[in-house]
C-alpha cells in the first residue's frame, strides 16, 4: 500500500483483489463454486443397492424405535440424523421384515444430482419419499407412518352404526327467555 506523508492515501491493488471485491466477481466465484458442487454431487449420487440397503437398515431402526407415542417431526428429524451414523442392533427380525415386504415396495428414482427412495403401499399408492441420497450420503427422512407392517379389519361389518361420541347438549341455563332456535325467529312467545 502506498502512503505518502500528504494525507493522499492511493492505494495499489492487484487485479484478483479488485475483481473478488467487485459484485459481478462475486457472482462469478459463486457460480463457479456451484458449479463445482453439482458436478461433485453428480459423481457421488449413491447406487441403487447402497441406497436400497441403507435404507432397509434405517427402516429397521424406526421399526425398532417406535414405541407406540406419536412424535412430531422435530423428533422424527433428531431421530433420521442419528440414523446416518448408526445400525440396526442384532439379526433382522424375519416376521416383522416380512410383513413389511410383503406390504410395502421400496422404489429407487435416480435424478441428476442426487437419489431418493420411495416407498408405496395401500395407504400411499401414489408413494412417500423416504430417504435422499446426495454426496454419497444416504440421508434418511422416514417416519413410522410411511410404511405398512400390520393389516386388519378396518370395518367390523356392513350395516354397523358409527360410535358418535357427539351428543346435543340442550341445556340453555336458568335464563328463561332464551330458547332454542330463538336466533332463527322461531321461538315460542
Amino acid at each position: 500500500m502506498y502512503q505518502s506523508d500528504k494525507g493522499n492515501y492511493k492505494t495499489k491493488e492487484t487485479l484478483w483483489h479488485s475483481f473478488s471485491h467487485s459484485c459481478l466477481g462475486r457472482i462469478i466465484i459463486l457460480a463457479v463454486i456451484t458449479i463445482i458442487l453439482l458436478i461433485i454431487a453428480h459423481l457421488t449420487i449413491p447406487s441403487e443397492e447402497k441406497m436400497t440397503r441403507e435404507m432397509i437398515d434405517n427402516i429397521r431402526q424406526c421399526i425398532e424405535a417406535n414405541d407406540s407415542i406419536k412424535t412430531d417431526w422435530i423428533d422424527d428429524t433428531i431421530n433420521n440424523i442419528g440414523y446416518i451414523f448408526t445400525t440396526a442392533d442384532g439379526p433382522e427380525d424375519e416376521e416383522i421384515m416380512g410383513l413389511f415386504r410383503k406390504y410395502n415396495r421400496l422404489e429407487y428414482v435416480r435424478h441428476t444430482f442426487c437419489a431418493t427412495e420411495i416407498i408405496h403401499n395401500n395407504l400411499r399408492p401414489e408413494g412417500t419419499r423416504v430417504g435422499i441420497g446426495i454426496f454419497g450420503i444416504v440421508i434418511p427422512t422416514v417416519n413410522f407412518n410411511d410404511f405398512l407392517i400390520r393389516t386388519g379389519t378396518i370395518h367390523k361389518g356392513y350395516n354397523r352404526n358409527i360410535i358418535n361420541t357427539y351428543t346435543r347438549d340442550f341445556d340453555l341455563g336458568t335464563n328463561p327467555n332464551l330458547k332454542e332456535y330463538h336466533y332463527r325467529g322461531e321461538a315460542e312467545n
